[in-house]
């Protein structure tokens, strides 16, 4: 092969969004148009400088690389018997040149698919192909979040349309109400997970459902259980297309729970009974759930369904009250609405929520659907979110731990590998914090889109880190509760002090945008000045950047209403430390040591949100004046932080394998998609 043919391949395959080798060798074409694609390699390749192509260190390079790439392709499996999977899911989070992800849900979904690769598990993802993707933010002079969408073009993006034998876009159907809408496919390549992205922009459809795929979370009720239809039954009718067969199909949230009525449709059209069919379709799925509140499920009005699900709903052959059923906890109550996780729950195998407390939460929330059974044995229970450490973990972090480890990632899934942290000395281990932090800080202080806000951030004070999807019940604004008392923080001059804010409001949440506004007008008030800064149009890049530099990763939400909360666990690897509400992953995590909690385990659920704020407020401004700033700042005659370096020792030895993605998956293996489960809970 030639080492642009090696290099094409390389291109097309995603493996290079979590290997810093293959990136920096696309960098090394064209870095300017690399670093204006958002690090996009298909960009780097299409204006690539002919002398680096001819050059002969490079094409060395290409070649090492591309045998590294092949040689993983062919890595064997570490479950050679696992199922076969087909993991849905209404986004995927892969990296920052492609906007195809909103949040935590997405992020979630793109580092289950690179785990499963790496695992060596077969898998296949379905979504759908957002052609202008969530939205581009900035801040206008108020401070007030605009957002704008960009059309992604194919053609710059390692996406190949999927066509059929006679190399023809290969076109699927699905209907909506009585109108037909053909859908065309996209394969992007992620390792050895093949992902496929449905589209509805074809010639052909109604004008007003062609831009259906557009945009993620945007339009009303009817849009929503249009696309849903497109991604549940759509994506069934794409995998029968496409030969793909499989034992387990997994539904991430309940926005791809309409899987189940088209395989439903399938067995009836087979000639099973419906007992016999509700039985089949039972055994072979699998739901996550990850919502703690009941608003946040989606739910249809009964109206609006039966319209849409016409079609089907005469191809199952069932009455409105029938197909109605699957979607109520009283099928008797003709005013329920349809709702996809009752649907999604009804007819699964198992189902989880993503961490023990947020399984817990579930079982709260739908035990009315199991009157009979305690509490405990509501068939919910929880695989923990985990995080793909390749993607997450910044070059400085591999050329660090190969340099102390050999080859870190070849060993990544040894859960003992970790306590190797031990081995590296305090002032190599602080030395590694303070590279983290300063490039940072650099990066924040020096970027383009930051100046506005005149940061002036110190690259040797005590940074924290909060970044996440601006949703209220996250309550970003918290740290600034009491203005007297974070200002005095902010003041001493002997212990600096400085965050860094990052994330989007949906366009539609008033709430979230204000917090961002509250939190702008604040940066620019003495003694916040230069010291609290709101970086504009986050996405994946400066998630990496924050959970690599930041000293600190602040996560305040209001308990239990964190599924989750994935960012935290992003920042052990890099030796960052948590403070964090108790709520989501971090019960499971915190243990004294390794971190600090705001607040108590018995942190009132159902307190008045008033109270809970002003007791939080006030567990946090505790933990961060008698705990994290005298510890950051207590340093020997070496001006070593040793306590703290004792803390950032155990959060890297407890907390990076512990919540991982090769971890969740491996539980998700082991636990959900074989059959025999050790611990499947009898429905």
């Amino acid at each position: 092969m030639t080492t642009r043919e090696k290099l094409e391949a390389l291109a097309k395959n995603m493996w290079w969004s979590w290997h810093p080798e293959v990136l920096s060798l696309f960098r090394r074409l064209n870095e300017q148009a690399f670093a204006g694609s958002r690090s996009n390699p298909v960009v780097a390749l299409q204006e690539a400088d002919p002398s680096v192509l001819e050059d002969p260190a490079f094409r060395q390079d290409a070649g090492r690389v591309y045998d590294h790439f092949r040689a993983y392709m062919q890595e064997p499996s570490h479950y050679p018997d696992a199922p076969r999977v087909s993991y849905f899911c209404m986004e995927f989070g892969l990296h920052e040149c492609l906007p195809t992800y909103a949040g935590g849900l997405g992020i979630l979904a793109g580092d289950h698919a690179k785990a499963a690769s790496d695992l060596g598990i077969p898998f296949t993802a379905v979504g759908l192909f957002w052609r202008e993707g969530y939205f581009e933010q900035y801040f206008d002079e108020s401070g007030w979040q605009q957002e704008w969408y960009p059309d992604m073009d194919p053609a710059h993006f390692p996406f190949e349309l999927v066509t059929d034998e006679s190399g023809s876009p290969l076109s699927v159907s699905v209907d909506l109400g009585r109108q037909t809408l053909h859908l065309q496919a996209w394969l992007l390549n992620l390792g050895k997970t093949r992902l496929y992205l449905l589209d509805s922009d074809v010639d052909g459809n109604p004008p007003e459902l062609r831009p259906l795929t557009e945009k993620l979370y945007q339009g009303d009720r009817h849009t929503r259980i249009q696309q849903e239809i497109v991604l549940g039954i759509g994506g069934i009718r794409l995998l029968r297309a496409l030969g793909i067969e499989t034992d387990v199909y997994h539904m991430n949230e309940g926005h791809c729970a309409f899987v189940t009525l088209e395989m439903l449709r399938e067995r009836l059209e087979l000639g099973d009974t419906r007992e016999e069919a509700e039985a089949w379709v039972t055994e072979q799925c699998v739901f996550t759930t990850h919502t703690p509140v009941m608003a946040g499920h989606d739910r249809f009005a009964p109206e609006l369904f039966l319209d849409q699900m016409a079609t089907l709903r005469e191809q199952l052959g069932m009455s409105e009250y029938d197909i109605l059923r699957y979607g109520r906890v009283n099928p008797d109550d003709w005013m329920e609405a349809f709702t996809m996780t009752v649907l999604a729950l009804k007819l699964s195998r198992q189902a989880n929520g993503v961490s023990a407390l947020n399984g817990e939460v579930a079982r709260r929330q739908w035990h009315h659907m199991y009157p009979d059974r305690p509490l405990d044995e509501v068939p919910i229970g929880h695989v923990t979110n985990g995080i793909h450490l390749p993607t997450w973990a910044v070059s400085y972090v591999h050329t660090f731990l190969n340099a102390h480890f050999g080859d870190w990632m070849e060993h990544r899934m040894d859960p003992d590998f970790w306590q190797r942290v031990n081995e590296i000395s305090d002032a190599e281990l602080w030395e590694y914090r303070n590279t983290l932090r300063r490039s940072l800080v650099d990066f924040v202080n020096t970027r383009e889109q930051s100046l506005k806000m005149n940061p002036r951030l110190d690259p040797d004070a005590l940074t924290i880190g909060f970044a996440r999807r601006f949703a209220t019940y996250k309550r970003a604004p918290l740290l600034f509760y009491d203005y007297d008392r974070i200002a005095g923080i902010f003041s001493r001059a002997d212990r600096p002090l400085q965050v860094i804010y990052a994330g989007k409001a949906h366009p539609a949440d008033e709430g979230g945008k204000k917090f961002i506004q509250e939190i702008y007008h604040l940066s620019r008030q003495a003694p916040f000045e230069g010291k609290v800064v709101v970086l504009e149009n986050y996405n994946m890049e400066i998630g990496r950047r924050l959970v690599s530099g930041t000293d600190v990763w602040l996560n305040n939400p209001r308990r239990p209403m964190e599924a989750s909360g994935t960012s935290g666990q992003k920042v052990a690897i890099h030796g960052g430390l948590n403070v964090s509400i108790l709520d989501g992953w971090w019960p499971e995590g915190y243990q004294g040591d390794n971190g600090w909690a705001i607040g108590f385990n018995a942190s009132a659920d159902y307190m008045d949100p008033y109270q809970q704020d002003a007791e939080d407020a006030g567990f946090l401004y505790d933990v961060l004046e008698s705990h994290v700033i005298p510890t950051f700042y207590d340093r020997d005659e070496q001006g070593i932080p040793r306590s703290w370096l004792a803390y950032v020792r155990r959060a890297m030895a407890t907390l990076t394998y512990p919540f991982s993605a090769e971890r969740m998956v491996s539980d998700y293996v082991e636990q959900m998609y074989q059959v025999d489960a050790a611990n499947s809970v009898e429905r």
